[in-house]
């Protein structure tokens, strides 16, 4: 299997386990702020892939050159977990998840910034597909619900953590020096950790930690483990290999498997034509997959 393979590989199993995150999530996001959720959930994601490093490639010290980049990595990382949290105070999960597909063009648009990656007519016809699928698995085939869709400041707050999240996936591939993906994240985790600590303090310390919920701890573990310290080495590796716009892409995947965790939790399957939403980001996908005429080279190094 080819690098690029394994990228969009990576990716398939990143939308998978993001999804988990939104079913689980809106379980706890009342439970706990934002600030003191994100904090622990960097810390525990920290230990974990800090140990993952260790046991596989090791820690040199050479990984640790220039640490203002993991920061600027941990921050941006760090930023669209709070903004999404502050958002989804006020946003209907609805209209969030309809902010959040944005995020693939926004990153076509910082890739091409921060990389020059130019986005093909096929790429961007695969982002429109995408687009359209998503969209209609989000509001379920209800053209009323979609018309209803309404801006609010809770959209508009998510709205920029999306920005920070697109920008993301281009500037790993321009501060990576060749570290590998383990230790890439985990230098990145831990600044986002001392950046969210630095910033919740006031709320970890006000959070009554002993006697939370059982649901928040499982939550907490969850996007922690699987939501975070996976998701992160998983998106690090496709970064790497993919352009920002098809890393993102997979985003548009999310809807549908937010459906299929929702209906595994007994919470209703989708109907007849939600399933043409899910069919339009699977063709958005595989055209997505074809290589380009000219790949993109690895890496590229400041």
């Amino acid at each position: 299997m080819s690098p690029e393979a394994r990228g969009h590989l990576a990716m398939l199993t990143f939308s998978a386990l993001v999804a988990g995150s939104f079913s689980l999530g809106s379980m706890i996001a009342n439970e706990i702020t934002p600030a003191a959720l994100n904090a622990a959930r960097f810390a525990i994601a920290s230990i974990v892939i800090g140990i993952a490093a260790v046991a596989t490639t090791g820690l040199s010290r050479s990984a640790f050159r220039a640490p203002w980049r993991y920061f600027v990595l941990g921050g941006l990382f760090a930023t669209y977990f709070v903004l999404m949290f502050e958002g989804l105070k006020t946003a209907p999960p609805v209209s969030a998840a309809a902010v959040f597909t944005l995020t693939p063009v926004m990153a076509a648009l910082a890739g091409w910034m921060l990389l020059r990656q130019i986005t093909t007519l096929r790429m961007a016809a695969a982002l429109a597909v995408g687009a359209v699928g998503a969209l209609w698995v989000i509001f379920r085939a209800d053209w009323a619900a979609l018309r209803a869709f309404q801006i609010g400041s809770g959209e508009v707050i998510y709205f920029w953590g999306c920005v920070a999240h697109a920008i993301y996936a281009p500037m790993v591939r321009r501060l990576n020096r060749g570290e590998p993906a383990v230790v890439f994240t985990f230098g990145m985790l831990l600044a986002g950790c001392v950046m969210l600590i630095l910033y919740g303090w006031s709320d970890l310390r006000a959070t009554d930690w002993l006697n939370l919920p059982a649901i928040v701890w499982i939550g907490l573990l969850y996007v922690a483990i699987f939501a975070s310290a996976a998701t992160f080495v998983l998106l690090q590796y496709a970064a790497l290999y993919l352009p920002s716009a098809k890393v993102m892409a997979y985003t548009y995947l999310t809807p549908s498997w937010v459906i299929l965790w929702e209906t595994a939790l007994g919470n209703g399957a989708p109907t007849g034509l939600v399933l043409i939403g899910i069919a339009l980001t699977v063709v958005a996908l595989l055209m997505l997959l074809k290589p380009e005429d000219q790949a993109a080279p690895a890496h590229r190094r400041p």
